[in-house]
């Protein structure tokens, strides 16, 4: 056959794919919107999609995955290098050798009956410095319709690689939707990903999780930059000026709400403007100017639907109106669109639920799966920046960490330096919630929010960190922010979502040396006059309680700190170890 590629890797590899999963066809995607269109009429011929009410939701439909296939599985994703050790203590590793051979057995003849699909796929504009190429070969039509939505997909990808260029590949197959012989394996030393018997777009999207940070992190250590679980944002002033930040945060910390935030109206009123670059992913350089430059290298949204509504997240739902699939949301039949919770109250009072059962507010159970998702194109996103497609990437002013703690951690403060920047990044965590463990304020770490998506070992990855800090003469000021703070009662003391921009004017603030500070035992804290209180819920006397750091708390976290990094032994950066040495000292004074 005719191949839309010289490369011979990539031929090589589609190849060995079909002999191994032996499909009935191949299929070369080639991005246009001629074959795409003919997928979708596919997919819902045989009902693995449905197309939805074209009027209300042009280019739209809806998808279920097995009832077994919900979620990412972290318990079998695994880093599959040569040396044991250099998966770190923080994710599961298996042999290579190994790995290969059970992949190899599970995935054997399972393209029988089917179309083996192979995708080039660019993470990041095509052509750009920052970019890479991926092909993602498998059997399930799903996963080509939201990697074209996810990524930039089609023929140009494979101009750019030329006849000799490496790319990361991919091999994924539904095999028998098996959970008990599911495996997410990833082979940074190889480029390779490895995916079967999962049909759920976290564990198959290969250009996503897998690819952009698990094996764009090793990627980054290897070649001097960096793959982060960041959003960025920029911040128009009314003079004109931007600035951008890129902020790392734990799921259920509010990350896609902040990345398309929405300014109080009194800011708006005086022309400030917040615009998303990207909600999930930053990949970084250092720019010649010395300064860290960020990409987003996805097209698109793959957000969680439950909660996403009108008023906590507009410009999501704005951008999930048009060409975007919904999975697992419940149906509306009377007009053949989709709900989920928190979308509207009060509820339908009939829906076909994800499951596909008729479905009344009576019946006690969700209508949507609380994972359910949708993946819409970022074109499609209101605030959307006009860097987004820009290849050279934004010029980041600062870093923010932030996670979910009721107590202890102040609503801002900001690092002493870069070194103790990437040390506050590092004991990042939340506390869990009674609901989620019976237990309540339970930490669960999560440094600079990758322990789920690092491809190497976390101490190596501290160390690049600070690496990277000494090769930008210029580099951004780093943050930690605390929306969730909770009074005595247990109520949030900040009103967070917009208000929270009252917060990023302080930072960017700071970068300007254009406000002072409070030094403190873990870093410098706003005064309370020094953050914007107009036309909000929330008095100076709350404020200054939020920003209050608490020494035998801090002391306490530091002990807790020291334990958790145990685990690193000898990897662990010297300038961390300082940092902690620095908060025992200081809480002790």
């Amino acid at each position: 056959m005719a191949y839309p590629t010289a490369n011979k890797k990539v031929i090589a590899f589609v190849e060995e794919s079909a002999k191994l999963g032996c499909p009935d066809n191949v299929v070369w995607i080639d991005g246009s919107s001629e074959q795409l269109e003919q997928l979708r009429s596919e997919a819902c011929a045989t009902g693995e999609m449905i197309k939805l009410n074209q009027e209300k939701l042009p280019g739209c439909y809806y998808h279920r995955t097995a009832q077994n296939d919900v979620a990412r599985v972290e318990d079998r994703t695994f880093i599959c290098c040569r040396e044991k050790e250099n998966a770190g203590p923080t994710n599961n590793w298996m042999d290579p050798k190994e790995a290969y051979a059970m992949c190899a057995e599970i995935a054997r003849g399972k393209m029988k009956g089917r179309t083996m699909y192979v995708i080039p796929y660019s993470m990041g504009v095509v052509g750009s410095p920052f970019s890479k190429i991926g092909v993602e070969v498998t059997d399930s039509i799903y996963v080509v319709l939201n990697m074209a939505i996810m990524t930039r997909v089609g023929n140009a990808c494979f101009e750019q690689l030329g006849p000799d260029g490496d790319f990361v590949k991919g091999y994924h197959s539904k095999c028998d939707i098996d959970p008990e012989k599911r495996y997410i394996m990833h082979f940074p030393e190889d480029d390779t990903i490895i995916s079967v018997n999962s049909g759920y777009g976290g564990n198959v999207l290969l250009g996503k999780k897998c690819f952009a940070l698990r094996i764009a992190s090793y990627l980054g250590r290897k070649e001097g930059w960096m793959a982060e679980h960041m959003l960025i944002l920029g911040v128009t002033y009314p003079d004109g000026r931007k600035k951008y930040l890129a902020a790392a945060f734990p799921s259920a910390c509010g990350k896609t709400n902040l990345a398309m935030l929405i300014p109080p109206k009194h800011y708006r009123d005086l022309g400030y403007k917040v615009e998303c670059v990207g909600d999930d992913i930053a990949w970084i350089r250092v720019g010649e100017d010395g300064r860290l430059w960020a990409v987003n290298p996805e097209n698109g949204f793959f957000g969680v639907a439950p909660g996403t509504n009108e008023k906590s997240n507009p410009n999501a739902l704005a951008a999930t109106r048009k060409n975007t699939i919904f999975t697992n949301v419940a149906l509306d039949p009377s007009d053949n669109t989709v709900w989920w919770e928190g979308l509207t109250k009060p509820a339908p009072a009939h829906l076909i639920d994800w499951l596909g059962n008729e479905w009344t507010p009576d019946s006690g159970v969700k209508a949507a799966h609380p994972n359910s998702r949708f993946t819409a194109p970022a074109v499609g996103c209101p605030c959307l920046s006009d860097a987004f497609n820009s290849k050279e990437g934004v010029p980041l002013d600062a870093i923010v960490f932030g996670g979910r703690r009721a107590t202890t951690t102040p609503l801002c403060y900001q690092s002493r330096d870069w070194d103790h920047g990437v040390f506050v990044g590092s004991i990042m965590s939340s506390e869990t919630t009674a609901a989620a463990t019976g237990a309540t304020g339970v930490l669960r770490h999560d440094p600079m929010a990758m322990k789920p998506f690092c491809g190497y070992d976390m101490g190596d990855y501290f160390a690049h960190w600070i690496e990277m800090g000494k090769k930008a003469s210029n580099p951004p000021k780093i943050f930690n922010v605390n929306w969730f703070r909770q009074d005595e009662n247990g109520e949030f003391m900040w009103p967070g979502f917009g208000d929270n921009m009252r917060v990023l004017d302080w930072i960017l603030k700071r970068c300007e040396n254009a406000v002072d500070a409070r030094e403190t035992a873990i870093g410098y804290v706003p005064y309370a006059e020094d953050i914007d209180l107009e036309d909000i819920d929330c008095t100076k006397e709350t404020l200054e309680k939020i920003l209050y750091v608490d020494k035998a708390r801090w002391s306490a976290e530091a002990d807790e700190i020291a334990s958790f990094y145990k685990q690193f032994g000898d990897k662990l950066p010297a300038e961390l170890k300082e940092s902690l040495a620095t908060l025992k000292k200081n809480c002790e004074a």
